[in-house]
């Protein structure tokens, strides 16, 4: 059954090359332009459509769990080839992006925590407990 969650995550990176190339196309260039990220975007779409449904079995489920997390390292390793300095020589939007990305990042965080009960938090630290003995 875990074989599931490879499957899904295959469809989801498939469609997401897809779509990536498709935005480049629309924006004017010759690349894929993000399309790991939307794949990943798709997984966790697909994963919240299907788990409250019973679409997802718990095998399933380890799968798309175990591939999600193997995306982060994906992501970090495309982002470390990316050339910096070309960018930045290219003018100050590569800047302006990426100080607007880091803005809306830190307040969808906050918003996040807002949003979070306390009755919540203390449940989720007394579950870590017994794991800090």
């Amino acid at each position: 059954m875990i074989i599931y969650g490879t499957a899904l995550l295959a469809c989801c990176h498939l469609l997401g090359i897809f779509l990536g190339d498709l935005l480049g196309q629309l924006i004017g260039v010759k690349t894929n332009v993000g399309g790991v990220g939307i794949a990943m975007l798709l997984l966790i779409f697909a994963r919240l459509y299907m788990q409250p449904r019973g679409l997802l079995p718990k095998p399933t489920e380890a799968g798309v769990g175990f591939w999600a997390a193997m995306y982060i390292p994906v992501v970090v390793a495309m982002a470390a080839q990316q050339n910096v300095v070309a960018a930045l020589r290219g003018g100050p939007v590569a800047l302006l992006s990426a100080f607007g990305a880091a803005a809306v990042c830190a307040c969808c965080i906050a918003l996040i925590n807002r949003t979070e009960s306390q009755a919540e938090i203390d449940a989720a630290m007394s579950d870590l407990a017994p794991l800090a003995e």
